[in-house]
């Protein structure tokens, strides 16, 4: 992934110089500046993008995968005339056709990502990194905090090979309260 999940890494362009490389940027809208879809124009290449994370629309079922002309070819053939449907087209066509929506949205994730930094740090938590999306975190016992955060109704993510980290996703804007009374 390109931001990696959970941590965030961006990944270099020298770095992806294989034969075959597919470039999972379901995150990056939200770093648009930081994509590599420069490289779907190489050869064996596929950059895979997602209506799901930084637009919000996950239920649309809506993706892209951009890249090797033959490559694509493939999937269309694999996949059939009626990958999509007619309104989750026109519903990404509209999304995408308003960029004041998707800068005024980076604004505010960047905002809701430095708040929620600031109330895990103050908490004892350390940033380990993420996106503006969701946030990784150092912690003394993650499956306690895990747990913790369960049982006021707040969903996290534990990673069995890491047992101090914890991933947040942003809280919804009328959920602020919640996390602040969790913690």
């Amino acid at each position: 992934m390109h931001p990696n999940n959970p941590d965030g890494r961006l990944w270099p362009a020298a770095a992806l110089n294989t034969p075959f490389t597919i470039i999972d940027e379901s995150f990056c809208d939200v770093a648009p500046d930081q994509s590599l879809i420069h490289l779907a124009a190489r050869p064996g290449t596929v950059v895979l993008k997602s209506f799901g994370k930084f637009w919000g629309l996950a239920g649309l079922r809506l993706g892209f995968a951009i890249g090797d002309a033959a490559v694509i070819a493939r999937l269309r053939d694999l996949l059939g005339p009626w990958q999509l449907s007619g309104p989750a087209l026109a519903i990404g066509a509209e999304a995408l056709a308003d960029p004041q929506w998707a800068d005024a949205t980076r604004d505010r994730l960047a905002a809701d990502a430095a708040r929620l930094d600031g109330l895990l740090t103050k908490s004892g938590a350390e940033v380990l990194g993420g996106t503006t999306l969701f946030r990784l975190y150092r912690v003394k016992d993650a499956q306690a905090a895990h747990d913790h955060l369960a049982g006021h109704r707040i969903l996290s993510r534990i990673f069995p090979y890491a047992g101090n980290w914890l991933r947040l996703g942003l809280p919804a804007p009328d959920r602020w309260s919640q996390l602040e009374r969790a913690l």
